[in-house]
């Protein structure tokens, strides 16, 4: 069980230090003792404090393997062992997504206090994910780690270490919002095999990822605005020069109005769309 953190102890540092954990169970809970810390006022946080990564970034467990994208096999959901699979990458992405938050915390120093505050809630929920999809593979009798998994989420959360509004724009109102799309046909397949605790648990991390990407949204707006940045020009040539992943439809566009995208944002991604 993970231990409670220090009284008083400074929270973008306790980040930094749960991102170094390799347990995945012991880096989840962590994240959300980190921002119950930060509700309760247990644990200050020091939005000037400049901190430097001491360790490997991020810890990570033995298992699973880290493949490209391209090995890792596509599997029916149709079948025990191809459910299982999808569940594991759906809980790989999870995990993944822990650190980023966790990463964007301790990284950037000199954001309004609220930066901080979101993304360790942001940290807390991705744990909490991954906890019912890992008890649910569990369940399954397979467990985290035993298939293998491309690491795409971390490679551009490290590309956009040295920017934060590239940060804010292509990890969590792309990537991430990738997954806004994804989950409904998923659930559909989910429903189809007969695995409705997994539905249940997707409808939980749905929700969640709607405030997720509009806290990216709100994020990368406000450091546009701050710079002197047209958010909405700015985003395509940040896609270019990250080589960030081409979206591609369906899109759910309900959750994504919720998630703040504009208009116009909604009008470019529905140009996408074959026929238009």
């Amino acid at each position: 069980m993970a231990k409670p953190m220090i009284l008083g102890m400074e929270l973008r540092t306790r980040a930094l230090q749960v991102l170094e954990l390799s347990d995945p169970a012991t880096k989840a809970e962590q994240a959300g003792l980190l921002h119950q810390a930060a509700l309760d006022g247990s644990g200050q946080i020091d939005t000037g404090l400049v901190l430097l990564a001491c360790g490997p970034l991020p810890g990570r467990p033995a298992r699973p393997q880290l493949v490209s994208a391209v090995q890792v096999p596509t599997r029916s959901p149709f079948t025990p062992l191809g459910r299982a699979a999808l569940l594991h990458a759906i809980c790989h992405i999870e995990f993944n997504a822990i650190n980023l938050a966790l990463d964007a915390a301790w990284r950037f120093a000199g954001m309004p206090l609220q930066f901080y505050q979101d993304w360790l809630r942001v940290a807390a929920e991705e744990g909490q994910h991954f906890k019912l999809l890992r008890a649910h593979l569990q369940g399954m009798g397979h467990d985290y780690g035993d298939f293998d998994a491309h690491d795409g989420l971390w490679q551009m959360t490290d590309a956009t270490a040295g920017n934060i509004v590239a940060r804010m724009a292509l990890v969590p109102r792309t990537l991430e919002a990738r997954g806004l799309d994804a989950t409904p046909p998923i659930q559909a397949k989910l429903r189809k095999a007969g695995d409705e605790r997994a539905v249940a648990i997707l409808d939980i991390i749905l929700r969640d990822e709607v405030g997720h990407v509009a806290i990216g949204n709100h994020w990368y707006r406000w450091l546009c605005a701050r710079d002197g940045l047209d958010a909405e020009a700015l985003y395509p040539t940040l896609v270019h020069e990250y080589a960030a992943p081409r979206l591609r439809p369906p899109f759910n566009m309900e959750a994504r109005r919720q998630a703040g995208f504009t208009s116009l944002e909604l009008e470019r991604l529905l140009a996408l769309a074959p026929g238009r």
